[in-house]
């Protein structure tokens, strides 16, 4: 264990070498700065304590890659030696001056964005072996593409399409793909995300998404919910069992458990300026095409009449009716056909 060694990264310099303006050692492999790989790396063989020497339009973009439990100070050449010896006490101090990945157990330089290219390809094979060891079926390595600081369980497969990124924790015995994204999530077990995109969010047990589905963030799904296909959810909260099958947006919600919502239903949550709550109780149905205006609450049990327009409160086990009454006229179709000569 290396816990009394610190280590100085120059970001200047050599490494200055700039690719859209930032150093080499942040840029991105597999969605995560060069930076952060090599922190990882370090701090799994005992290492604590970090310094980052950098210019100044870099020190937010480096502070970022040191994950909890790194002492690091981000600085100018100037700050570096003026305030190592204080920082470094008691530590021998090893400095990096050139860009490096970690591959495996090794540590390889690269002085491109070309070589770099390179060794993500290897990069991500070995983190997809790395995970297929752990008990993940990865069906096509070079159709997957898993962010190093991705966890997974045994007996989840990846289908082909899958991109899993940033700190995204996927449970046990999920699928998830074809043709996936999912950043900075926790997917419970036994989920399904079928050629689906969610973000930032939290899904309980055995939660079916998709497929062309997608979940903005902060929105968290009860188990055994059911986000079907062309359905957005955004900064919402469902209970357990509540399904939204097909073509229906649901934003800035509080649903309930059980709760049913009809093809074509959405929240007008944004009125221009500000965006309102609207919140359901258990067990509601929302029949189909059902405009639901907030701020309003529906009831647990009520049920919403297809084709409504719901500006006022519900109460439970109520139906709520708010469409145009139907008028039929007989003869009406026939007399405009003949009015324009067609039989």
């Amino acid at each position: 264990m290396d816990n009394r060694k610190c280590i100085v990264v120059f970001l200047t310099e050599d490494t200055a070498i700039t690719y859209n303006g930032k150093p080499l050692m942040l840029q991105d492999v597999l969605f995560c700065p060069v930076l952060n790989w090599c922190i990882r790396a370090w701090m799994k063989k005992g290492v604590r304590r970090f310094f980052v020497v950098c210019r100044s339009e870099d020190l937010e973009d480096a502070a970022a890659c040191f994950p909890e439990g790194a002492a690091v100070v981000a600085g100018t050449e100037e700050d570096y030696r003026r305030d190592i010896a204080e920082f470094a006490r008691g530590c021998w101090v090893e400095e990096i001056h050139e860009a490096m990945l970690p591959v495996g157990s090794m540590m390889l330089t690269f002085h491109s964005v070309q070589e770099l290219a390179q060794l993500q390809r290897a990069a991500k094979e070995k983190i997809a072996t790395f995970h297929q060891g752990t008990g993940v079926k990865v069906m096509d390595i070079d159709a997957t593409y898993i962010d190093p600081r991705v966890t997974i369980g045994p007996g989840t497969v990846l289908l082909p399409g899958t991109i899993l990124r940033g700190n995204t924790v996927i449970g046990e015995n999920c699928e998830i793909g074809p043709n996936a994204m999912i950043t900075d999530c926790e997917i419970g077990d036994g989920c399904v995300v079928n050629a689906s995109q969610v973000n930032e969010s939290v899904l309980g047990r055995e939660v079916q998404v998709g497929p062309f589905a997608h979940i903005r963030p902060h929105c968290q799904v009860g188990d055994g919910c059911r986000v079907g296909a062309y359905v957005e959810i955004k900064n919402a909260v469902f209970g357990p069992g509540t399904k939204m099958s097909h073509l229906t947006y649901v934003g800035d919600a509080d649903v309930g458990s059980g709760v049913n919502f009809g093809c074509g239903t959405i929240t007008s949550n944004y009125d221009g300026f500000r965006k309102h709550r609207t919140t359901i109780g258990d067990g509601a149905f929302i029949g189909c095409n059902t405009n639901l205006v907030p701020p309003v609450t529906v009831g647990a049990g009520a049920y919403i009449a297809a084709g409504a327009t719901i500006t006022r409160d519900v109460e439970p086990d109520a139906l709520a009716i708010s469409r145009p009454r139907q008028e039929n006229r007989p003869g009406w179709a026939k007399a405009r056909r003949e009015l324009y000569g067609k039989k």
